[in-house]
Order: C-alpha cells, then structure tokens, then sequence
C-alpha cells in the first residue's frame, strides 16, 4: 500500500473499489457526457461508483430501494434519483434526458429490474449485468438485442480484471467516499453481520481483531 493509505481505506474500499474501477474505465469508458443509469446508490459498490462517476464526467442517474435513501444518492452526485417499483423507470429516463435514454446500465438487481434496464437504453447503449439480488435475469434472444436498437449486453466479472493501484490513487484523492459506517471487535461479528443483513449499515463494515 502506498504510505498515505491507511488500512482502514484499503479494508473500507478495495474489493468494492476495484470493481467499480472495471466496471467505469474497461467495460465501459465512462467520460464525458456519458448518461450512466446506477442501482443500488445506497449500497458499498454504488457509493464509490456514483462519485467516480460524476468526477470522470457523467450524467449519473441513481435508482435507489426506498425513498430514504434518495438525499443520500443526491449527496452522492446523482444528477437525478428514482425509487425502483415506483411508476415506469424507462419513462422516467426517457423524460429526464429528453428522449436520449441512458448510454449504458448497470444493474445489480437482476430479474425483477431487466426488462426496464433494456428498456432504458438508447440505440446501440450497453446494458452491464453486475449482480442479481432478486435472481437470475431471464435468457434474451440475440434477436431482441437488434430490435430494441442494436444492443450490447454484458456480465463482467472480478478475475478478468487488476486495478488495485487506480483504485488507492483515487481513494487518497478523495474521488469517492472511505469512510466506514462503523467499526465492531471481532467478538461481535455476528452484530456487523445482522447490520448488514437487516440494512441498517448504511456503508462499509469494519471487523477489528
């Protein structure tokens, strides 16, 4: 680790960071005017990306859970906020970047969101599969792919891709957030793993031997 990154940064960022570090320089070179549709702002890997995000030049819009957690995706950058499951989600992109749509997604949500991530696409954009918490997404035809505009569709993965040192350059830059939510000994982490699990953390957890 380079001198000026405690370790505290690197347990609080590294995995999370690495991913996001592919996810906006390799799968997709985010840049620019770049419309960028992001699920789970609230979560570890969307609180680094939505940042880095906005600092490499993006439109960022974030799609959160519930409702609490929108001044908490706006405090992270997002240029625009929707709660997943309330009204049409394509329509609402569609509405807030005038007709343009997104120029890539990434959806962690998997099944339940699919449809409306594809849906949310402009001609020729990039749909990034990076998680499934309400399962699997459905099998698509590669013949759905042309006529919804000549789509790219994608499921990276951690092992293709090595990005420590970018990731610590940026942290010690103060591109995205390194704080944790808390701390606990390593005798209670069966609490961390309930605070997790219920959704009370609100950011990384550290376990301390």
């Amino acid at each position: 680790m380079p001198p000026s990154v405690t370790s505290y940064i690197t347990a609080t960022v590294l995995f999370e960071g690495i991913t996001a570090q592919y996810l906006l320089k390799s799968t997709y070179q985010v840049k620019q005017g770049t419309v960028v549709l992001l699920y789970g702002v609230g979560g570890a890997l969307g609180q680094i990306m939505a940042p880095w995000a906005k600092h490499l030049g993006a439109t960022v819009i974030g799609v959160v859970s519930k409702a609490s957690s929108v001044d908490r995706a706006r405090v992270l950058g997002c240029d625009e906020v929707l709660v997943w499951r309330k009204g049409d989600l394509a329509e609402k992109v569609a509405a807030f970047t005038n007709g343009h749509k997104a120029d890539l997604v990434y959806d962690g949500v998997g099944k339940l969101t699919f449809e409306a991530s594809i849906n949310s696409l402009r001609p020729r954009g990039l749909m990034v599969s990076i998680g499934a918490s309400t399962g699997a997404p459905p099998p698509v035809e590669v013949g759905t792919l042309k006529a919804m505009g000549s789509l790219f569709l994608t499921r990276p993965g951690l092992a293709a891709h090595e990005r420590a040192a970018d990731v610590l350059e940026a942290a010690t830059k103060g591109m995205f957030p390194t704080a944790f939510w808390k701390e606990f000994p390593l005798n209670e982490a069966t609490a961390a793993h309930e605070a997790i699990q219920s959704g009370q953390a609100s950011g990384p957890v550290i376990l301390r031997p």
